[in-house]
């Protein structure tokens, strides 16, 4: 077996990373610098003035800076966002969970716990008497919604706030899962059709 020098050894593919040639203005570096000095002082100064005038009462309609008042202004979410997760349920009010343990399997952090158990209808083969998820050790990654065969479990909630002083209300159970949310965490009105869960 021939020896092969590897450190002498010729490479002649092109790197995948392009790099863009600079000109002698940027070579310089200071006229960039001013340069961007002088766009972060224009919009310091218009916001500046615009924040001024509302103090007065005057330019009502002019929106300052893209800073949002919270907790009295909320940034507005995309419906795709994934905030919190929620259990839906049948038309009856039951959980639509069939304890199929796919979210818990597919989850990457271990966050699901479920403990599945014989349904009291015979109809229905068997439904989860223990669903939890722990939400510190949670990544949204959104798997547990994919996997669903029968979309028991969706993030569509945008609820952003999940906070709590005491780690083990982060926890959430069946029951908390499958609330109702009112207000600003409710889920979208134009949830999809029924008719392909069939």
């Amino acid at each position: 077996m021939p020896k092969v020098d590897y450190k002498n050894l010729p490479v002649n593919y092109q790197t995948s990373v392009q790099k863009a040639e600079m000109g002698l203005w940027e070579k310089i570096y200071y006229p960039e610098v001013i340069r961007g000095l002088w766009i972060t002082t224009g919009h310091f100064m218009r916001n500046m003035t615009v924040h001024t005038l509302h103090l007065f009462g005057l330019a009502k309609d002019k929106r300052g800076a893209v800073t949002y008042q919270y907790p009295e202004e909320r940034r507005p979410i995309h419906r795709r966002y994934r905030g919190r997760h929620r259990l839906t349920k049948k038309d009856d009010g039951s959980e639509r969970c069939t304890a199929c343990m796919l979210c818990e399997t597919i989850c990457p952090t271990n966050c699901i716990y479920i403990v599945p158990e014989e349904h009291p209808d015979p109809t229905v083969e068997k439904h989860p008497a223990r669903y939890e998820i722990d939400i510190l050790r949670c990544c949204f990654c959104g798997y547990c919604v994919e996997a669903c065969p029968c979309d028991a479990i969706r993030m569509d909630t945008s609820v952003v706030e999940i906070a709590n002083w005491d780690r083990t209300k982060m926890v959430f159970k069946k029951e908390y899962l499958m609330a109702d949310i009112e207000g600003p965490g409710a889920p979208p009105k134009d949830d999809p059709p029924e008719w392909w869960l069939k």
